[in-house]
């Protein structure tokens, strides 16, 4: 159906037709047909959670999707489908700097995100925390501690209700919202283990993340925006090259149970096998170090009371 010749009484589903064709075609529907839809915005709100998911999907993974999140805003859908994005529009991030403007940085996060479902919705909602929890602390300066796990609590309160994500992509997003500024975080000055544990903590969702945390870079400041972009190039390098030394190295040396019976007073059998298992799931976890000298698994064990902890009944 043409985006121009909707009915004149369309159902909630043909109010996002225009949406659709914006963000394929980046062309803003015609001012009489903002008007027709905006005329009956309201019905937006009746519209089944899957058809939903399905039209806005494809108008936020089309080539132009920041145009398609404008119009729905100028049509007056917004605010019945995503009120919780309607609230970032014009609400500002830092005082007196209209480019920090919540709305506006999400369009441009979006925009830069690759097409895949999951992150395109994670992009889209990945800020909406920001509007409760903003605390001005001084001339120009703004805090938003803690919107990532707000931002998960509107989420599953509003979106993941009113919107048919299937299962698995709902959940998703919940887990790029939390998650979203972590990679952000990386500094370069992390440890092979904290990398490890990373990279373990956030399993299948990692490579969303990294592409999601890409494109949270907008800033307009010189230089900021190139070491940001090579912070996260550069974690996801390291990720690769431990998964791949991890791969081919063992990560507790040869020898280490003969150590552990020596240095520990141990008689050789199951136990020695449950250490060398547990102390092995803590290297690939990225809670200790992998490839150390032996002395450094008999530390571990005396210092985190593995052998306690193995020999207790419930063990």
């Amino acid at each position: 159906m043409s985006a121009a010749a909707i009915p004149l009484t369309p159902s909630p589903g043909e109010l996002l037709v225009p949406a659709v064709q914006a963000g394929q075609t980046g062309e803003i529907p015609d001012s009489a047909l903002t008007a027709q839809v905006a005329a009956c915005a309201e019905r937006a709100a009746a519209i089944d959670p899957r058809e939903a998911f399905e039209l806005l999907t494809e108008a936020f993974c089309g080539r132009h999707p920041e145009v398609a999140m404008q119009w729905l805003r100028d049509a007056g859908l917004l605010v019945h489908l995503l009120p919780e994005l309607d609230a970032t529009v014009a609400f500002s991030q830092e005082g007196g700097r209209r480019h920090k403007d919540v709305w506006e940085h999400t369009k441009a996060v979006v925009r830069q995100s690759v097409p895949r479902p999951a992150v395109r919705w994670a992009a889209v909602l990945h800020d909406i925390g920001k509007v409760t929890t903003r605390r001005f602390v001084g001339p120009g300066k703004v805090t938003f501690h803690g919107h990532a796990e707000e931002g998960v609590r509107m989420y599953r309160r509003g979106p993941a209700r009113r919107i048919g994500f299937p299962p698995e992509i709902r959940d998703q997003v919940e887990l790029l919202i939390l998650h979203h500024l972590r990679p952000g975080q990386y500094d370069g000055a992390w440890t092979d283990a904290a990398v490890r544990r990373f990279a373990h903590e956030m399993g299948p969702l990692l490579t969303d993340l990294l592409d999601l945390s890409r494109a949270d870079v907008t800033s307009k400041r010189p230089g900021k925006r190139t070491r940001c972009l090579f912070l996260i190039s550069e974690l996801g390098r390291r990720i690769r090259e431990i998964a791949a030394l991890d791969a081919r190295v063992p990560p507790l040396p040869s020898g280490v149970g003969d150590v552990l019976i020596r240095e520990l007073g141990l008689a050789p059998g199951k136990i020695i096998g449950l250490l060398r298992n547990r102390l092995t799931a803590m290297c690939e976890a990225g809670e200790i170090e992998a490839g150390q000298p032996a002395e450094y698994y008999v530390g571990v064990v005396r210092e985190r009371g593995l052998l306690a902890e193995l020999t207790t009944p419930a063990s």
